[in-house]
């Protein structure tokens, strides 16, 4: 049986998602309330084969809490959302999340969605199948280098994204170097700003 963490602020929906994926789609599903408790379950009760994440809940502060959890987790990570645009949509693609989910997805489709990245796959929406996927993919950072611009865009010193990603800071510097090229950043405040511009951070 497949292992899911879902985490929303929102105890009905919550719920009713979690209900509906442990009956309709035979998961064995842990729910959390935000993004701290999200992460001490996976903590506690880990590793699982995937965690879907509200984008609005308690402590995601918009994609540093997406980051956080993809350096934790060993698994997919993916976005749920109610009321957020196609463009947040975007950013959250590009920034390494394995799906982003509407809550307006009708059941069938929640499930299909969660099987398809259970298998390894990226889901977008179907509007999303009418764009160009290069616009997805205009910037092609890996997760990891896109950890990094999070951690610079929240003004985090070298050593600081190291510990927080449980990384070595050579190996922090060596993703610097590589995604400054690839944004054509002149240094670490300029890389910060255009991340922000770009909505990759």
């Amino acid at each position: 049986m497949k292992k899911l963490l879902l985490a929303d602020d929102h105890d009905l929906v919550r719920e009713t998602i979690a209900e509906f994926l442990r009956a309709q789609g035979n998961f064995d599903v842990f729910a959390a309330e935000s993004l701290e408790t999200a992460l001490e379950c996976y903590d506690r009760h880990g590793p699982f084969d995937l965690v879907l994440l509200d984008f609005v809940m308690p402590g995601m502060e918009a994609l540093s809490g997406l980051a956080r959890m993809k350096a934790r987790a060993t698994c997919p990570v993916a976005i749920l959302s109610g009321t957020a645009p196609p463009d947040v949509a975007r950013r959250v693609l590009r920034s390494g999340a394995a799906g982003f989910l509407p809550k307006t997805l009708d059941p069938k489709s929640l499930i299909a969605a969660v099987r398809h990245m259970l298998l390894g796959e990226i889901y977008k929406p179907m509007d999303f199948l009418s764009l160009d996927d290069s616009d997805l993919n205009q910037i092609n950072l890996t997760p990891r280098e896109t950890d990094v611009l999070v951690g610079i865009s929240e003004g985090k010193s070298n050593k600081e994204i190291a510990r927080d990603l449980d990384i070595r800071e050579v190996t922090v510097k060596l993703h610097l170097k590589t995604m400054s090229r690839k944004l054509n950043a002149r240094n670490r405040t300029h890389a910060a700003m255009l991340a922000r511009d770009m909505g990759l951070a």
